[in-house]
């Protein structure tokens, strides 16, 4: 959830000092590739027992937040207590991206140690958790509202933004998304436990959030004014208090041409944050020039869309996907595989190719943060150790050079 736009502000307003939750965007129409930036949402937990604790007021009390939109990766809070978010500023590289991604996690992990506690990208709390909403009027309605789905709804998801150059390719984007976004599931799936119980689920984060009544994937759409019209009648029902309450699995800044995937879960590690957002961008440029030249979108039914998602969220990348084009069940490596060729063209106009293609190969090799979770019990038989290498890997990146400083923008 973006806590702060439930709180009725925009948290991707492009160059604001004061935008918190999202990321702050330049722009679109820039010469040069499409920028882009990510919000991680991360728990906060107890160093020695690795339960989710209610410490953000207390941390961003302390914390010092830069002055100028420009001056890198900022936290902020979000709808739980146990939970804060980074946000990156806008970035037209992948590797100014993956610096700030490293950075920003660092700048998380020192603020959570000057409040005694540690952060960890993990989907979900592996030990049993009794959230704590933020205390705002705007959250409390929430909790009145949607009762156990709000109280219960402590996850942590990957969201990445990208520019567009208007609603209309915007629209023509999320069109052409739609059907790729639950391979999104698959390769972030890092969610396998949920109150202290093996779920069986990869990304049991996705199915706690599709509980939100307007979480979900999209129908093609075709123009800016049938999405802004079915958004005008989800609120209409007052099923959906607000507009910050459209949950779709991508969706329009209201304010600002943007989109944001919103899909994934938190990656445990650092370079499958960078390895998502590189493939986001990827997916909204090639769904650009698709809707530029006139090429559909596939007609894949939003009915089989949820249900490739389920299959994501169930078996991540361990076993069969459902076809993005024919809705057919296959192996992971083969439908990851399409992906990059569906994308291959525009990673390598933007330089990203190699990079992507390399972070892609790792992940397949070492698994998913599901995966080392559950390697991880398997180990110690001890949740606790799970949350203490989650959080240990949450800072301790692999990505090579991030640290000694990478050239950016």
């Amino acid at each position: 959830m973006d806590g702060q736009e439930a709180a009725g502000q925009d948290p991707r307003r492009q160059g604001s000092t004061t935008a918190a939750g999202g990321v702050r965007n330049d722009g679109a129409g820039r010469p040069g590739p499409r920028t882009f930036g990510v919000e991680e949402e991360l728990l906060l937990v107890d160093p020695g027992r690795g339960d989710a604790v209610p410490m953000a007021g207390a941390l961003l009390d302390l914390y010092v937040r830069p002055l100028e939109s420009s001056a890198g990766p900022v936290l902020t809070a979000e709808f739980q207590q146990e939970m804060i978010e980074v946000v990156t500023p806008p970035h037209s590289t992948l590797a100014g991206l993956q610096a700030d991604i490293v950075a920003g996690r660092d700048i998380a992990r020192q603020a959570a140690e000057d409040v005694g506690v540690r952060v960890a990208a993990l989907g979900t709390s592996p030990l049993p958790s009794d959230p704590h909403p933020v205390r705002l009027r705007r959250f409390a309605a929430m909790v009145e509202e949607y009762g156990l789905t709000a109280r219960e709804q402590l996850t942590c998801g990957t969201h990445v933004h990208v520019s567009v150059e208007s609603d209309e390719e915007a629209v023509g984007v999320l069109d052409r998304i739609r059907n790729w976004l639950p391979v999104l599931v698959a390769l972030s799936a890092n969610s396998p436990f949920w109150h202290g119980e093996d779920t069986g689920y990869a990304s049991y984060r996705s199915q706690v959030w599709s509980r939100w009544p307007s979480a979900g994937p999209l129908d093609i759409l075709g123009t800016p004014d049938a999405y802004h019209q079915l958004v005008h009648d989800m609120v209409s029902t007052g099923v959906a208090m607000d507009e910050g309450m459209i949950y779709f699995d991508a969706r329009l800044s209201r304010h600002y041409p943007t989109v944001e995937v919103r899909i994934a879960d938190a990656c445990m590690m650092p370079e499958n944050t960078v390895l998502l957002a590189g493939i986001v961008r990827g997916l909204v440029e090639t769904a650009a020039r698709e809707w530029k030249a006139g090429t559909g979108p596939a007609p894949v039914p939003t009915a089989l869309l949820r249900l490739a998602g389920w299959k994501a969220s169930r078996w991540g990348l361990r076993g069969e996907l459902l076809d993005p084009v024919t809705s057919r069940p296959g192996p992971a490596l083969g439908v990851v595989n399409s992906l990059l060729h569906h994308i291959h063209g525009a990673l390598e106009d933007m330089g990203d190719l190699e990079r992507v293609e390399e972070l892609t190969d790792q992940l397949l090799h070492t698994g998913t943060g599901a995966v080392r979770q559950l390697e991880v019990l398997h180990r110690t038989g001890d949740l606790e150790d799970v949350v203490d290498d989650a959080a240990n890997c949450t800072v301790g990146s692999e990505i090579q050079g991030a640290r000694r400083g990478m050239p950016g923008d």
